[in-house]
């Protein structure tokens, strides 16, 4: 399937939004595009958020119609990540995998913590550097589990299929082997990324491990059930939005026409605060 975007408002304001397009007409990014991109359950669907090397926080909107990706907001202000030295921005492509869900109702058996109401993170380790709403074709190939102020929050570790080592890389053994010191660099960054803003160190289950392809692709099949009940009404959806176009089992199913969704505008960047390109030297970042 090709899917396009549609920009709202210039990027760095409070007001930018990019909506995933199919066939000239705005869908969910969170609902409408199927997580698994072949009939064998091998390839997925991946919604870049965050390109690799930048800082802005971008996230899909769970509570806003057809569920945009915007920049995340605190206390009134655009959030971006700090840079903690050596780091640039987020080390992969960072993104989600759609109709995925993250129950916060459900406290898993081995990381004894809920979900973190999110769908699932997914950290793309390929060479290109893609864009806020692209829509990539990915495989698995391990998992971290970061506990976020109490919360399970998974990280998938995934390839690009179009990766020139993607042939080579089938598990996380592989990683390690062709990209060394990756997926150590991979648990620092999520440890020390909030230190800068004030916040502890954060902390994983399994010792900091990351867990093979099979454990991954058992937590990715976990929050696809999730997400059915969520869509299916099965579970209280609170303030997220389940609008979508396509799911003929869901109550919130609509047509995008009706739903007054902003004209696309190609607007340049607004002009950032340059403290965001400063390096913050944490003492202790470095894993044994």
């Amino acid at each position: 399937m090709t899917y396009s975007v549609r920009k709202v408002a210039a990027a760095n304001t409070l007001e930018h939004r990019v909506f995933i397009e199919k066939d000239g007409k705005p869908i969910s990014a969170w609902h409408d595009i199927p997580l698994y991109a072949n009939e064998q359950q091998t390839i997925l669907n991946m919604v870049v958020e965050v390109p690799r090397w930048s800082n802005a926080k971008m996230e899909i909107s769970k509570e806003e119609t057809l569920n945009p990706i915007k920049q995340d907001i605190k206390k009134g202000k655009l959030r971006f990540v700090r840079n903690c030295f050596p780091h640039k921005g987020y080390l992969w492509n960072y993104g989600a995998f759609p109709q995925t869900w993250e129950d916060p109702n459900v406290t898993h058996p081995e990381t004894k913590a809920n979900g973190d109401n999110d769908p699932l993170d997914v950290c793309e380790i390929g060479e290109l550097v893609n864009k806020p709403g692209d829509v990539i074709q990915v495989k698995v190939l391990g998992v971290m589990a970061l506990l976020d102020e109490g919360e399970t929050d998974w990280k998938i570790i995934v390839v690009n299929v179009n990766d020139p080592l993607a042939p080579k890389l089938n598990d996380v053994e592989d990683v390690e082997r062709h990209l060394p010191g990756l997926l150590r660099a991979t648990n620092e960054w999520f440890r020390i990324y909030k230190i800068p803003d004030g916040k502890p160190e954060n902390q994983f289950a399994f010792s900091g491990e990351c867990k093979n392809k099979k454990y991954a692709m058992d937590i990715v099949r976990e929050c696809a059930e999730a997400w059915e009940k969520l869509v299916a009404g099965k579970t209280e959806k609170k303030d997220l939005s389940l609008a979508n176009t396509t799911l003929s089992h869901s109550a919130d199913k609509t047509d995008s026409s009706s739903l007054n969704i902003p004209a696309g505008e190609d607007k340049s960047p607004a002009p950032i605060d340059p403290s965001i390109d400063k390096w913050f030297y944490i003492s202790g970042a470095p894993s044994s």
